[in-house]
């Protein structure tokens, strides 16, 4: 395994990103859902990302990257299709240990980016390891269609029990909430029936349990 897979929490991060068309624009509006603080590096921008830059939803400098532009920075993605700009970008990354994604470049990259499957907070990150972004897209599609909203459901139902239980110093095996979160209980939460959703999970995790 080549590739570490790991999430990170970039909110409030100074993040660049060299180039302004629609690759960038892709990078651009994940980032600000990640809630970074976000930098583009590019003489132009299309349609998309001059109207976030008009609301300010980023930083815009305007002109083609320059050696030290990383300066400062946590995170670097460079969409340019410009594979001399990819190279140049990834050398002064490691000079200044900052880590450098070029677009559909692997050779220039520190990491890759997955694709990704979402139904609410619950994210499913899809990778071929950068052998084949056809094949992750197919993957992410079929996953798309297996996550109905119901899962989303299940997450905010499972994370309001297990705040309520922590709460009250409750621990339960990791084993029993696998058991816990089961097809009945997908089930009625699909139905709409909330209260008896939890009335069910909390029965299910209720034995055995360990007090702190």
């Amino acid at each position: 395994m080549r590739y570490y897979p790991v999430f990170l929490d970039i909110a409030g991060k100074p993040v660049v990103v060299i180039g302004g068309g629609n690759i960038a624009h892709q990078k651009v509006v994940g980032l600000l859902k990640a809630e970074a603080e976000v930098t583009v590096v590019s003489p132009e921008l299309n349609e998309e990302m001059a109207e976030l830059a008009n609301e300010g939803r980023f930083r815009h400098i305007k002109r083609d990257y320059e050696p030290g532009d990383l300066e400062g920075y946590t995170l670097a993605f460079v969409a340019t299709d410009d594979r001399s700009v990819n190279a140049t970008v990834a050398v002064e990354g490691k000079e200044r240990r900052v880590w450098v994604n070029a677009v559909d470049d692997p050779p220039y990259c520190d990491f890759i980016m997955p694709g990704i499957a979402q139904k609410g907070d619950l994210i499913i990150a899809i990778s071929t390891s950068g052998r084949s972004p056809a094949m992750a897209r197919k993957m992410r599609e079929e996953i798309e269609a297996f996550l109905t909203e119901d899962y989303a459901a299940m997450l905010e139902l499972a994370a309001e029990v297990r705040a309520e239980l922590r709460e009250k110093g409750t621990l339960v095996d990791a084993d029993i909430w696998n058991k816990a979160l089961d097809v009945e209980l997908r089930k009625l939460l699909a139905e709409g029936k909330q209260a008896e959703a939890k009335e069910r999970l909390l029965r299910s995790l209720s034995e055995p349990v360990s007090t702190t």
